[in-house]
């Protein structure tokens, strides 16, 4: 009996997980959070689409789940697919550089990356907030409903307040969040350190300014005459240019930022066609250049070569394998990558088959690249590119500490699907408690994404007014016959391209059902300049989870990986299956962070 048990957990098809996957045909909605969820599910259960949904359930993340790196004057990013035309596209909401913002400022003061938080720099890398306008697009031209009834949820938990959580707890008890608000006082010291404490578990948190200023898009709504885009678009008006946008300036300005009002009355979220490469039978479909996702999808291409399933899932070889992969992809990364606005990025030569086949042979079988290989040369096809300097950074001793809390931190993500085959997945992010500033008129803190750019014009993420900063925000569609069946998406900063990968692997090599795909233990190279500042950098450094064998620990270092085990490699990912013939939909839902999902 026990010999036919261990043989039926040495399976990945058998694997047990710690939840059942969530099943439903009219609706399914997963996030960071129960609530978040379930503000979604309102809108679906009152005759809402898939849209409505995921502007609901954005809106009331940005309440929920600030302590997840997300808050309402931040950035989101995202894939959109409109059954009804048959549209796929890609959803920017990531916020651009103020015109003030130029290398020469930082340059003149002596710097070599753009500084942000912990501490009191935090202002001069202030971004234009993208996410409101993107949720606002996304409503205007594919929801059904109105800005107040996809509001209503957020406004409820902000004014009402919703049971502090576990989580959010232990995030708000690290120093660093409430040394941060002492750094731009008064902070959100009052909301979240009321009288002088984290308010405990099971508390009521309430957030009256924050209900304020949702508030105060509804009431744009109710005082524009026509149509519902109407109201739509002066809810968006109010935000970019009116009392909202006065408060962001009004908060910039007094503490020293870049922002002025011609920065918000001029930013526009957008569609855009996404970029694609195949793999095991399906497309895959995400965010242009001015993100990282493409790593993923040059991965994925010289993975082609690779026999994976013959590795076994996460064995020594397939850890190894994987990783030196993804140290290639990221060389690219770092030479080629930027807002293809403004930089010339060579992104068909970049995913072509035959520029993957190069690259996969330069992986040693036996050992570990000692840090980050230099980039190819797509152009020519030719693995190495000679001569390329790449602008990595030194490891600050204080690092290590900073990059496991970030881990933990990650951002948030959510996905959802309706009835009807529309599907949505967006990955929303900006303003951590410990390293921006938080604007006590609002509610909220402001995105620092700007620290994201490199201080070099002629690189294709050199900062320049108006620029998109590389963004490391990412999630994925797969697709089959033009149809997406699949969304991918994690949270982690630079582990995103990696955990999401893993993620494919799980399901599409591997067979695991959506649950058993995000409950597998995850790896990440921390091989690549890291994209936040200081921009730590650990060549040769592998983190693994906690919960991967120490046998295979072992024998990963032995192929020359120094090995950093880990709590988590990606926090909060989400796999959501549709079969489009039965309308039989399915989620996963990482138990590292109190990730939910709900069918109906």
């Amino acid at each position: 009996m026990a010999r036919g048990v261990e043989v039926e957990h040495t399976d990945v098809n058998q694997a047990a997980t710690t939840r059942p996957v969530a099943q439903g045909t009219r609706g399914m909605v997963t996030s960071g959070h129960a609530l978040t969820t379930m503000a979604a599910v309102r809108m679906l259960l009152s005759g809402g689409n898939a849209f409505d949904a995921a502007v609901a359930a954005g809106f009331a993340a940005a309440v929920l789940e600030p302590t997840a790196s997300y808050t309402l004057a931040a950035e989101g990013v995202g894939m959109v697919y409109h059954a009804a035309s048959g549209e796929m596209l890609a959803l920017s909401g990531q916020g651009v550089a103020p015109r003030g913002q130029t290398v020469a400022y930082f340059r003149d003061l002596g710097l070599d990356r753009i500084p942000t938080g912990p501490g009191d720099r935090a202002h001069l890398s202030f971004t234009v907030p993208g996410v409101v306008d993107a949720y606002l697009l996304l409503l205007s031209t594919y929801g059904t409903k109105p800005v107040r009834e996809v509001l209503e949820p957020a406004i409820d938990y902000a004014e009402h307040g919703f049971p502090m959580y576990e989580y959010m707890h232990r995030m708000l008890s690290v120093a660093g969040a409430r040394e941060q608000f002492d750094c731009y006082p008064p902070g959100g010291t009052a909301v979240f350190y009321p009288d002088g404490a984290v308010p405990p578990v099971n508390s009521l948190l309430v957030q009256p300014q924050l209900g304020h200023t949702l508030r105060v898009l509804v009431g744009a709504e109710r005082a524009a005459s026509g149509a519902r885009r109407a109201g739509i678009e002066a809810a968006r008006r109010v935000f970019y240019e009116g009392e909202i946008a006065h408060h962001i300036i009004d908060f910039s300005q007094q503490v020293g930022g870049f922002l002025q009002l011609d920065d918000l009355a001029a930013y526009r979220a957008k569609f855009e066609a996404p970029i694609s490469t195949t793999f095991a039978g399906y497309d895959i479909c995400t965010q242009n250049t001015w993100t990282q996702a493409a790593v993923l999808l040059q991965a994925l291409n010289m993975l082609e070569h690779v026999d994976l399933r013959a590795m076994g899932h996460n064995s020594p070889a397939y850890i190894h394998t994987v990783t030196e992969v993804l140290k290639l992809a990221f060389a690219d990364r770092e030479c080629y990558y930027g807002d293809p606005d403004f930089a010339t990025v060579p992104i068909e030569a970049l995913l072509s088959r035959d520029y993957a086949r190069a690259r996969v042979q330069l992986v040693d079988a036996d050992r570990a690249s000692p840090g980050l290989p230099a980039p190819g040369d797509p152009l020519t096809g030719q693995a190495i590119r000679e001569g390329v300097v790449l602008p990595l950074m030194p490891a600050p001793a204080a690092a290590p500490v900073a990059s496991e809390l970030a881990a933990e931190e990650g951002t948030t993500h959510f996905s959802v699907v309706d009835g009807e085959g529309n599907m949505v997945c967006i990955t929303p992010s900006g303003g951590v408690f410990r390293k921006s500033a938080f604007v006590p008129a609002l509610g909220c803190t402001l995105s620092t994404r700007s620290e994201m750019f490199f201080l070099d014009e002629s690189h294709p993420n050199g900062l320049q007014p108006g620029k998109r900063p590389r963004t490391t925000l990412i999630n994925y569609f797969a697709c089959r016959d033009g149809e997406p069946v699949m969304t991918f998406g994690c949270p982690g900063g630079d582990d995103q391209a990696q955990a999401n990968l893993q993620l494919m692997l799980n399901v599409m090599v591997f067979g695991m059902n959506p649950q058993q795909a995000v409950e597998a233990p995850r790896f990440s190279s921390q091989s690549v300049t890291n994209s936040f500042y200081p921009r730590a950098y650990y060549p040769g450094q592998l983190n693994m989870e906690v919960g991967m064998a120490d046998a295979t620990v072992r024998q990963v270092a032995a192929r020359g990986h120094r090995i950093a085990r880990v709590g988590a490699c990606g926090i909060g990912a989400i796999v959501t299956q549709r079969d489009p013939q039965r309308g039989v939909l399915v989620s996963g839902a990482d138990p590292r962070r109190p990730t939910y999902g709900i069918g109906i």
